[in-house]
């Protein structure tokens, strides 16, 4: 599990390679906390297209990207995910809490 970051114009962008599971999960709220840290973003973007699989404790990892985007007033957007982890985005109900986009594809 990896995730590579890029900055641009306040924009802070996450990407997610691999599997997010029980055993990736401590070490990507790491590396999200640190690039947070590191650029105090406006935006922040967590792509999941390179997620192979996710289970609960990806949501874990991004509710505490939200929580930490929020106090700093920025906003938070999920993108890419393909139908897997859109199923547990979707079991979560995190579209109440988070803008996550593509959710079309849950059902493909």
């Amino acid at each position: 599990m990896t995730v590579n970051t890029s900055f641009d114009d306040g924009t802070l962008t996450l990407r997610f390679e691999g599997e997010l599971d029980h055993h990736a999960a401590r070490g990507a709220v790491r590396d999200v906390e640190r690039a947070i840290e590191a650029h105090l973003p406006r935006a922040c973007v967590l792509n999941l297209d390179g997620l192979s699989f996710m289970d609960s404790s990806g949501i874990a990892v991004i509710l505490k990207a939200h929580r930490r985007v929020s106090e700093l007033g920025a906003t938070l957007l999920v993108t890419g995910a393909r139908a897997q982890p859109l199923k547990v985005l979707a079991a979560a109900k995190l579209e109440r809490l988070i803008t996550i986009e593509h959710q079309k594809e849950l059902y493909i």
